[in-house]
């Protein structure tokens, strides 16, 4: 079990060892945290959720109603589930989906993901082309990771420009939907 304040907000949670960070809520996470802003209106996407650390703390910024949670792994399903009872969060809709999959809503206003940076691209250039379609005109996509130059190529060959902020060693990266095409082709 880690219990931990995330930023200002307190929060416990089970993991498994079979997830991504399951010793500590990983680092990257708590950066993107800090780079994201949350308002009333927002409905917000943490994509890959593992064992929910992102989704909830939005939930308990703007509300579980307005959130939702995905991931490929049953085991992140499951134990994001027990997370968000277990942080008076219930309610928030928690889908199991490779991706976009699963995922009917085409309404978001942010979506977040600290994807598997450590393979092949195939999994963020996903993404971050499906993300860019299921945002709002003015919403943000933010990601969390190690490696720079291509995120930073992609996010602005899809959306046009990027904001990057580097903390804690990570470089977190925000972009915003203008437009309702892709700023060039990908």
């Amino acid at each position: 079990m880690i219990t931990a304040t995330v930023l200002d907000v307190p929060m416990t949670f089970i993991t498994d060892r079979t997830l991504f960070s399951p010793e500590r809520i990983d680092r990257g996470t708590v950066a993107m945290l800090k780079e994201a802003a949350f308002y009333d209106a927002d409905k917000v996407l943490d994509l890959g959720c593992g064992y929910g650390v992102a989704g909830i703390y939005a939930a308990k910024r703007i509300g579980a109603h307005r959130v939702v949670m995905s991931d490929i792994n049953e085991t992140a399903v499951d134990i994001s589930r027990k997370n968000a009872e277990m942080n008076g969060v219930c309610g928030l809709k928690i889908i199991l989906s490779d991706g976009f999959t699963n995922i009917d809503d085409a309404d978001f206003t942010v979506i977040m993901s600290n994807p598997p940076y450590h393979t092949d691209f195939k999994v963020p250039k996903h993404f971050i082309e499906k993300g860019f379609n299921r945002l709002i005109i003015g919403g943000r996509m933010y990601m969390v990771t190690k490696r720079r130059d291509w995120y930073k190529n992609k996010l602005t060959a899809v959306f046009g420009g990027v904001r990057v902020a580097e903390t804690d060693g990570y470089f977190v990266f925000c972009s915003e939907k203008r437009s309702a095409k892709y700023a060039s082709k990908v």
